[in-house]
């Protein structure tokens, strides 16, 4: 027995190495890039920059409109995950907790969105926010974002497990539907909510086939859509290139480390393991 044991968890490990290493050598490259001279971007293999310089970072953040860009994308995706989990909050709770006729019919029309890939919706959402005014601004990019079926059904589902109790308890109570929902299932629901929060920032952040359809001005642009627009500015800029998709990743990565515990805590909730 203790053998096996022994032979699972030094599988486990040899897995887990490799895939850190797969997932690592990326990013290490990337960093290596950006930390050396532009000439030796193209001079071959080399895993070490030497010498270690920070003009990439310095040109990147001093030429061009990347804080525009960082500014739109904070906006934009700070705008899609507050209204997504407001509506998802609201609609998951609804469908969970009240009892209204067609519930289940409209649940599931809303989960037949999940089958349809987003590229197979880009051509009506696109008419829609054009004869809306919205193409080429902040709102045009939000709006069609701001739907997501999967954070209704991961929050539905969290919700179903809670105990009616809690409810039928606060309804006697005196307690209202909203006062239910916001002292007793929020509080229940904060770390399923913390995760979906952060895929959905993360969604948001990192989109780019949608806002690089809709918008066409400098001023709109995100972090993935002006960094194409560095290398039409200034050529091909190796060094350059990976210094902003580290710059454009970097608040991702630390939103994700903040909040890393509350995201695996949640995912455990809504499978109904516990950590």
């Amino acid at each position: 027995m203790n053998s096996k044991l022994t032979f699972t968890a030094l599988l486990a490990i040899t897995l887990t190495v490799l895939l850190c290493l797969l997932w690592g050598a990326p990013l290490l490259w990337a960093i290596s890039t950006a930390l050396r001279p532009e000439a030796q971007t193209v001079a071959g293999l080399q895993w070490l920059p030497d010498p270690v310089i920070f003009d990439a970072f310095i040109k990147v953040l001093t030429m061009g409109d990347l804080p525009v860009f960082f500014m739109n994308s904070v906006v934009t995706s700070l705008a899609v995950t507050l209204v997504t989990l407001l509506i998802t909050v609201l609609a998951a709770y609804s469908f969970s907790q009240l009892r209204f006729k067609g519930a289940n019919l409209l649940f599931w029309c809303c989960m037949f969105g999940i089958i349809f890939p987003f590229e197979a919706l880009v051509i009506p959402l696109f008419r829609q926010v054009y004869h809306m005014g919205l193409a080429d601004s902040l709102g045009g990019i939000i709006l069609p974002q701001v739907v997501s079926p999967m954070v209704l059904f991961v929050l539905k589902r969290f919700f179903d497990q809670i105990p009616k109790d809690f409810r039928e308890a606060a309804i006697l109570d005196g307690a209202r539907e909203w006062q239910v929902l916001l002292r007793v299932y929020l509080p229940l629901s904060r770390n399923i909510i913390y995760a979906m929060a952060i895929i959905t920032f993360m969604g948001a952040w990192n989109n780019f086939l949608w806002p690089f359809l809709v918008v066409s001005s400098t001023e709109n642009m995100t972090i993935p859509i002006g960094l194409t627009q560095l290398n039409d500015t200034y050529g091909v800029r190796y060094a350059q290139n990976m210094a902003s998709a580290l710059i454009g990743g970097l608040p991702v990565a630390i939103l994700y480390v903040m909040f890393q515990k509350r995201v695996a805590s949640g995912f455990l909730a809504a499978t109904g393991l516990k950590g």
